[in-house]
């Protein structure tokens, strides 16, 4: 692998991790189209700690308040500040949203890897959860009162927690499905972008520290350090324009540009590979 290579697949990586149209599904798709050979566990490692590195970023003022309310001495009985309380509830949604991907994906890791990665998979998981989140975009602008994150409950966590769980399977998107459960959930397009966003930490950082876990097998292929730092800086630039770019589309418009982008690949990828 290549500079160039390395830092294609770190765009790809960066922009897909956060827009709705699958990371998987294209850093699948990318290598085949260019006959590119797999880049190696190691630097899927790296590209996880990009994005990872963008959204802490974007939201580390987001990240700081919820932090923070878990050292304040306020307890719900007594506690009369109920920034701190909500902030606390939006913190333990997070934690619960990650139980069913864990669960999930520690038991069915291997299938899905072996049996998952198919380009027709790919293309029919693009199309239907492409149309998905267009019934989701449809039914949102029809919500007359939109529930508001700080006051999501653990059913509406542990649901979009499921449904981040299907992701694990290319072409599905895990910001996409996340962001078309926290519709359902009655939540706006910003709200559920953003504990979609949130949520994605934990979940990028478990990924990571499961894939170093298997690195003392694995060989680094001969891969130098200059390919590392051009995969982590443009996987981490990507990912931080995708998610400003996400919030400033579905703020002015919608998610349909997305799923016109989903739908058009899928129909592509069964056409023509």
């Amino acid at each position: 692998m290549n500079l160039v290579q390395a830092t294609i697949l770190g765009l790809v990586q960066g922009i897909t991790e956060f827009l709705p149209i699958s990371s998987s599904g294209h850093l699948v798709l990318f290598p085949k189209l260019f006959g590119w050979g797999y880049q190696g566990l190691i630097f899927d490692v790296v590209l996880h700690l990009g994005t990872l590195f963008a959204v802490v970023v974007y939201f580390r003022k987001k990240i700081w308040n919820l932090l923070n309310s878990l050292r304040r001495k306020c307890w719900p009985d007594v506690c009369m500040d109920t920034e701190v309380i909500q902030n606390r509830g939006i913190f333990l949604a997070i934690l619960l949203s990650i139980i069913p991907v864990g669960i999930i994906g520690l038991w069915l890791d291997d299938y899905i890897e072996i049996n998952t990665r198919s380009v027709q998979v790919i293309a029919f998981s693009l199309i239907f959860w492409g149309v998905m989140l267009g019934i989701a975009n449809y039914i949102e602008k029809h919500i007359k009162i939109k529930k508001e994150l700080k006051k999501i409950n653990w059913k509406n966590a542990l649901f979009i927690g499921f449904a981040q769980a299907i992701a694990l399977i290319p072409g599905t998107s895990r910001s996409g499905i996340t962001m078309t459960a926290g519709i359902f959930s009655k939540f706006s397009k910003k709200d559920a972008a953003e504990f979609s966003f949130l949520m994605s930490i934990p979940v990028i950082a478990l990924a990571g520290f499961l894939k170093l876990s298997e690195l003392y097998m694995v060989d680094s292929g001969g891969l130098d350090f200059g390919v590392y730092i051009a995969g982590f800086l443009s996987s981490m630039l990507s990912g931080f324009f995708a998610i400003w770019i996400l919030l400033k589309v579905i703020e002015r418009w919608s998610f349909m540009p997305f799923v016109v982008y989903r739908i058009a690949l899928g129909v592509i990828i069964l056409m023509y590979l």
